[in-house]
């Protein structure tokens, strides 16, 4: 399940990097953090979709992430 991990954590990652590029755009300041963990989430998911056994469909993203936070929760 390691892979499910990876692709949850990057997304969040990705997801969260997004608002600090907005916010660096914004302020007129060079968003060198922010685009840098943006690369490292998108690198997170190519890891985790070469790692999964046939890869991930779309469709399969949200069942992957409620399954983690399922796993995590219990």
């Amino acid at each position: 399940m390691q892979p499910d991990y990876l692709l949850t954590i990057g997304l969040v990652l990705g997801l969260f990097s997004i608002p600090a590029m907005l916010s660096a755009y914004a302020d007129q300041r060079a968003p060198r953090a922010s685009m840098a963990s943006f690369i490292l989430a998108a690198a997170i998911i190519a890891f985790a979709y070469v790692r999964h056994p046939g890869g991930y469909e779309l469709a399969d993203v949200p069942n992957v992430v409620v399954a983690v936070i399922a796993d995590i929760l219990k």
